[in-house]
C-alpha cells in the first residue's frame, strides 16, 4: 500500500461517487455537509487527509487532527466496495505504522458511530479502548458516538 497526500482528483471522488450500503450510508460524505465541503477544498482540507492506494488506485482515506501536545484524532474511510470483507485490520495496520513513524503520537483518537458495531469491533482488537459515548452533531441532527483511544 501507498499512502500519500490526498489527491483532488481522488478528494471528489471519495465526496461524490462513495456510497454505502444502510445504515453505513451514514458515512456517506454528501449526508453531511460540513464533512463535504471540507474534503472537496484543497484549501479547508490542508496537509490533513492521506490517501491509501493499493497497486495505484484509490484504496481509502484518513485525516488527522492535532489535539493537545502528543494526542492525534484520527478519522478514516475505506472504499465501499472493500467494506465487510475481513480487510480493516491489515487497513488501520498501515495507517497506525504510517502515523506512528511520522508523527510519533503518544495517543491516537478516533469516534465511531454508536451503531457501527463492525468497525467498533476492529478497533478493539486493535488496541483502542473506549474511552466515552458522546452525543455530537452530525448529518444534521444528534447522534452518539464512541470515542476510542489507543496509548502508541
Amino acid at each position: 500500500m501507498e499512502i500519500e497526500q490526498l489527491s483532488q482528483q481522488h478528494a471528489l471522488e471519495i465526496a461524490n461517487d462513495w456510497h454505502y450500503e444502510t445504515p453505513y450510508d451514514f458515512y456517506d460524505m454528501e449526508n453531511d455537509l460540513e464533512d463535504y465541503e471540507e474534503i472537496v477544498s484543497q484549501e479547508a482540507r490542508g496537509d490533513r487527509y492521506y490517501q491509501v492506494l493499493r497497486e495505484g488506485k484509490l484504496y481509502g482515506f484518513f485525516c488527522l487532527e492535532q489535539k493537545g501536545e502528543r494526542t492525534l484524532e484520527l478519522g478514516l474511510g475505506m472504499k465501499p466496495e472493500h467494506c465487510g470483507k475481513g480487510q480493516g485490520a491489515s487497513f488501520l495496520q498501515e495507517i497506525l505504522d504510517f502515523i506512528i513513524a511520522n508523527f510519533a503520537p503518544q495517543v491516537l483518537r478516533l469516534s465511531v458511530a454508536d451503531f457501527n458495531h463492525r468497525a467498533q469491533q476492529l478497533y478493539l482488537n486493535m488496541g483502542f479502548e473506549v474511552v466515552r459515548r458522546i452525543p455530537q452533531e452530525s448529518n444534521g441532527d444528534i447522534h452518539l458516538f464512541v470515542e476510542m483511544e489507543k496509548k502508541v
